[in-house]
């Protein structure tokens, strides 16, 4: 492995849970009584477009959720949505330790609509952990898209072969690789701290 010098990491899946994932849609679909065919088909049109911010957390509610009349506020859905964001165990704390520790740049590179984005960095204290958000609805395109991960480079002004990703999903994994960067799946807390600790050992012999 080529030294590291900038750790790139997902957030949802590997931090934090997903943002609004099926799960949470499903939940919605029975606590707000919503149509789930027709949900689903209109939020499959419109997230990407909320997610690659050219649709604000408004205009996305007003296209899946409020097109017809209803019984509950935009408010009351969107803080439904937002409570369905929680830090999975152990990694954050330990991660924010490792980085003072080893003094590595880490850069998310992450896909989520702008008002989820702001309301996690806050939530959660990202600040502690990332020197930069590379975020889908602030760069207009998202995963698994190259184009992201040739941003992160060009901004992280860094060799793809110097650089390490983490994601939950394989295709994420799958372009990064195919740019020279090294990645690997996240499957767990576990795994993930055993690779950046060697990591850490690498670079200490």
């Amino acid at each position: 492995m080529s030294p590291i010098k900038i750790l790139f990491l997902d957030i949802g899946g590997v931090l934090l849970s997903d943002g609004w994932n099926h799960q949470s849609r499903l939940e919605a679909i029975a606590k707000f009584g919503l149509d789930s065919v027709q949900f689903q088909k209109d939020h499959a049109v419109a997230f990407p477009l909320f997610e690659n911010g050219k649709l604000t957390l408004s205009q996305y509610l007003d296209a899946v959720v409020f097109n017809g009349e209803r019984n509950f506020s935009k408010a009351d859905f969107a803080d439904f949505m937002f409570s369905k964001s929680s830090q999975l165990p152990d990694f954050l704390p330990w991660l924010i330790d490792w980085k003072k520790k080893n003094n590595i740049k880490i850069f998310s590179i992450n896909n989520e609509g702008k008002e989820f984005n702001d309301y996690r960095i806050k939530k959660f204290g990202l600040h502690a952990c990332f020197d930069a958000f590379i975020s889908s609805c602030e760069v207009g395109f998202s995963k698994p898209d190259p184009a992201i991960f040739k941003l992160a480079l060009g901004i992280a002004q860094e060799e793809a072969a110097n650089c390490l990703y983490f994601d939950d999903r394989a295709i994420h994994v799958a372009i990064a690789k195919q740019l020279g960067i090294q990645a690997h799946v996240h499957q767990g807390f576990e795994q993930s701290k055993l690779i950046l600790e060697s990591i850490n050992r690498s670079s200490n012999e």
